[in-house]
């Protein structure tokens, strides 16, 4: 019955307060800043009708110091705070490289590497095809290799980042096994 915060993002969240003033009896000032830069403090005002707000354009990873003021001509109303911080960035793979590409392995690498990763999911498979197979690469790593390929075959590879906070996101490349040897 306070207020509090609730669809956190890296660059936004939505406030929620109980409904202490109307339309006619005054309006909230919301104040809101980093907590270890309170000097960049902005200030919103919302008509007394509304018991939310979307506060965006936030900094990834920061706690945030919320003041909620109602202004009201009728009642004091002592103001309500509270602290929210915002998730990490969730940034996808942005390069995946294919390299050591053999008969039947290739070595797939990507970037950048971020703590918010737990883990990434390689998933690969023969292009046209839907057999895929999974690889899974813990967090701190950024390459694996792919082996037991079939020679002379395009693959389609993906890596999915897999982060923290549940989210999931993804990049695909192509690569293609060399023929192989006589007599294989």
């Amino acid at each position: 019955n306070r207020l509090h915060a609730t669809d956190i993002t890296s660059s936004s969240f939505r406030l929620l307060w109980p409904k202490l003033l109307s339309q006619e009896t005054g309006y909230y000032t919301l104040e809101y800043a980093p907590a270890a830069d309170l000097a960049r403090k902005r200030a919103q005002q919302v008509s007394g009708a509304h018991t939310s707000l979307v506060l965006s354009d936030l900094a990834p990873e920061t706690t945030y110091e919320v003041a909620l003021i109602p202004e009201s001509n009728v009642h004091f109303f002592p103001p309500q705070t509270t602290r929210v911080t915002t998730l990490a960035e969730e940034i996808s793979p942005v390069q995946v490289l294919i390299s050591e590409s053999g008969p039947r392995s290739f070595h797939v690498s990507w970037a950048p590497v971020l703590d918010s990763v737990v883990s990434y999911q390689v998933l690969y498979g023969p292009l046209p095809g839907n057999s895929v197979k999974v690889l899974e690469v813990d967090g701190r790593h950024n390459s694996t290799v792919v082996e037991q390929l079939a020679p002379n075959t395009t693959y389609l590879v993906t890596v999915t980042a897999i982060y923290r906070s549940g989210k999931e996101k993804s990049l695909s490349a192509k690569a293609c096994t060399q023929e192989g040897e006589r007599g294989e």
